[in-house]
């Protein structure tokens, strides 16, 4: 051939191979490549990063967010060799599988094994196309092509294990794993991980939880292949072989489904909380159990926080968030309501820091009434002169309110909210009833305050997730803190609790029984407990002490083995007698000094007396009329204006005589009638 024949033959070739490069690349870069963000259910994790609750995506299905790294090696090493071998080398297109499969097809009369890449299957999945006719096979080799130029090798495969179908609504081999092991996939074991390379090829028909046998029968097959393909070893494929194959579906975790439901509304795809994923499995074990068998229309919340850290480490907002007759889908840690007496710690505490009182300070459980407002003790009885710490144990309401009236109950309010609780008050003018619970707070609410108590009077804002706020307020000073914590720990604890000491708690009983509260803190944790209806209709019988303590101390000891020790007095605390406080802390509301003490002439303390039916006489020496005369805690007569009177009798045995005088001084005898 003449040269410059030879130079025009070689420069057409060349211009048509350019060409016909130019017409592919033109041709690939006109690709309309499907979305390759893919949506995935939105999750909420504890604060070791275990799931809690996840939602399923717009379609109802469950596809859950996975990366490459989260996934046993193990798995990527079986998929590969039984999918796609050669991944890792090809275009997206792999001509080599595609021969092997029509070799196969021609000797064998059907088709023994598919050429599709896992690119071609990520192309195909991602646009929903089926594998039948040779137009949709042409697309898919388009679109892998097209996939091979934007992304990396890993970026297909994580692809692939993110919409990969497994049966039913699971799609994705993380929702896979958990919804048939109940386990991330992270680790997986052999037989579990062949039965997961199984599944996509034929997800319907190879459901472990509707054909079982299939399913095992591939899973087999897949570990066969694993050994000829030199990944497993006979050994293991063997004794994977023994290993038991699924038979039905897991749930997936649905823990902590209020505070999950408040998550969601963050809208983030993934949150992270504080929660401890084994604690709230055993506290919504507890609640369920506690509940069992009482009326469906009752609910209870728990709260569990370390009040060290503020971290909120499990809550359960009902027993049961499917029950509609409970209304279980109210979360009642954050429903407000009446708090009941479990604001009285809060008073004390005030009343002790401004000098008003000390534990060991007399205070008067006597009649009495501001304007129109005449408060009673919840057994409508009366004790005379009581020590505040008593006052406080016994949860009597007339001291409470004296020491109330005497703060201001708007310097009450102003406390709460520097503790960081929320109350909602609908007058918006506070009245004295504040501290027996004529406010509104939510139980998040009332735990907030006993973390500030057992944090030695700062506030600790608590939270759910990692957004730590700022240190809180100072309310109390450490001292006032310690000392309500410490005639806290003097209650008794329900039966089987323990001995006194290790728990400083409150409990509380709205009016009207809608609410029994029991809120308590030791060294390190801090539980409060709700129970009632939601509908805020009445519980008849229910109170704080016998419904919500015992609850409140089973929920301690599912938070640690053993209880944290309180903390010491800070080293300005007084700890004395009555008699050795300063005079202005020896009775609270003050006494003339100067005027003569009351004093009961007759009878005589331990005395023995006839019980005749007129009644025996009371005779009283100094003090200031009027007086009032109470047997047994109730009252005999008020307003006496002489110091004498008959007291009528009951019949036989012992009784107790308590006169108190218009400046609060008492005078109290008991006596046996006969």
């Amino acid at each position: 051939m003449r040269p410059d024949r030879l130079l025009l033959a070689l420069t057409l070739v060349m211009w048509s191979g350019a060409a016909l490069r130019d017409g592919f690349d033109g041709w690939m870069g006109a690709t309309v490549l499907p979305p390759l963000v893919i949506a995935t259910a939105p999750e909420v994790r504890d604060r070791d990063g275990a799931l809690l609750r996840a939602y399923t995506v717009e379609d109802g299905r469950w596809r859950m967010a996975l990366t490459l790294d989260a996934v046993d090696p193990l798995f990527v090493d079986m998929l590969l060799a039984y999918e796609d071998r050669r991944f890792y080398h090809h275009s997206g297109v792999d001509p080599r599988a595609i021969l092997r499969a029509g070799i196969q097809a021609l000797r064998n009369g059907r088709v023994v094994s598919g050429g599709s890449t896992l690119t071609m299957q990520v192309a195909r999945l991602l646009e929903n196309s089926g594998t039948g006719d040779w137009g949709g096979k042409l697309r898919q080799v388009r679109v892998a092509l097209a996939l091979e130029r934007q992304l990396s090798k890993d970026q297909i495969l994580s692809l692939y294990l993110l919409i990969a179908p497994y049966g039913g609504n699971i799609e994705g081999l993380r929702a896979a794993t958990l919804a048939y092991f109940g386990k991330e996939p992270r680790r997986l074991t052999p037989s579990q991980a062949a039965l997961l390379v199984a599944l996509p090829q034929s997800p319907e028909t190879r459901r472990p939880d509707r054909f079982a046998d299939t399913a095992r029968t591939t899973r087999d097959r897949v570990l066969a292949r694993m050994v000829t393909a030199r990944v497993l070893s006979a050994e293991a494929a063997d004794a994977a072989l023994r290993d038991s194959s699924p038979v039905a579906r897991r749930p997936v975790p649905q823990l902590a489904p209020h505070l999950a439901d408040r998550a969601l509304a963050l809208g983030r795809g993934r949150v992270d909380t504080t929660l401890d994923g084994g604690l709230q499995v055993r506290l919504e074990t507890l609640a369920q159990r506690h509940m069992a068998g009482r009326d469906a229309r009752l609910s209870l919340a728990i709260l569990v926080a370390d009040h060290v850290t503020g971290e909120i480490l499990g809550s359960a907002g009902s027993p049961d968030y499917d029950n509609t007759l409970g209304q279980g889908f109210v979360d009642m840690t954050q429903a407000v309501r009446s708090p009941g007496s479990t604001l009285k710690p809060l008073v004390y505490g005030l009343a002790f820091d401004r000098g008003l009182a000390h534990p060991e300070t007399l205070i008067s459980d006597t009649p009495v009434q501001f304007g129109g407002y005449a408060p009673q003790n919840f057994d409508h009885q009366f004790r005379g002169d009581i020590r505040v710490i008593e006052a406080l144990q016994l949860s009597l309401n007339i001291p409470v309110v004296r020491l109330t009236e005497a703060l201001g109950p708007a310097h009450l309010m102003e406390a709460l909210r520097r503790a960081g609780a929320h109350p909602d008050l609908p007058t918006g003018v506070p009245g004295l009833a504040v501290s027996l619970g004529g406010v509104g707070l939510t139980l998040q609410d009332l735990v907030q305050v006993y973390a500030m108590l057992a944090k030695g009077g700062r506030a600790t804002p608590l939270r759910w997730t990692g957004d730590a706020s700022g240190a809180g307020q100072q309310v109390l000073s450490p001292r006032a803190a310690w000392q309500v914590g410490h005639i806290l720990a003097g209650i008794v604890p329900p039966a089987a609790s323990g001995p006194r000491g290790r728990v400083a708690f409150k409990t509380g009983t709205s009016y009207g029984h809608r609410d029994a509260w029991a809120v308590g803190y030791d060294g390190r944790y801090v539980v409060g407990v709700w129970i009632g209806r939601p509908d805020g209709t009445p519980v008849p019988g229910a109170f704080g002490s016998d419904e919500a303590a015992p609850l409140l101390f089973e929920v301690l000891g599912r938070v640690r083995s053993q209880p944290v020790p309180l903390p010491p007095p800070p080293a300005d605390t007084l700890i004395v007698s009555n008699a050795d406080l300063p005079l202005p802390l020896q009775r609270f509301g003050g006494m003339q000094n100067n005027a003569p003490k009351l004093s009961i002439r007759f009878p005589p303390d331990g005395a023995r007396l006839a019980a005749g039916d007129a009644g025996f006489p009371l005779k009283l020496r100094d003090g200031k009329a009027p007086f009032t005369v109470l047997r047994d805690g109730a009252v005999v007569t008020a307003n006496l204006r002489r110091p004498e009177t008959l007291i009528p009798t009951n019949g036989p045995g012992f009784t107790t005589l308590t006169v108190i005088d218009a400046t609060g001084a008492s005078g109290r005898v008991s006596v046996e009638l006969r």
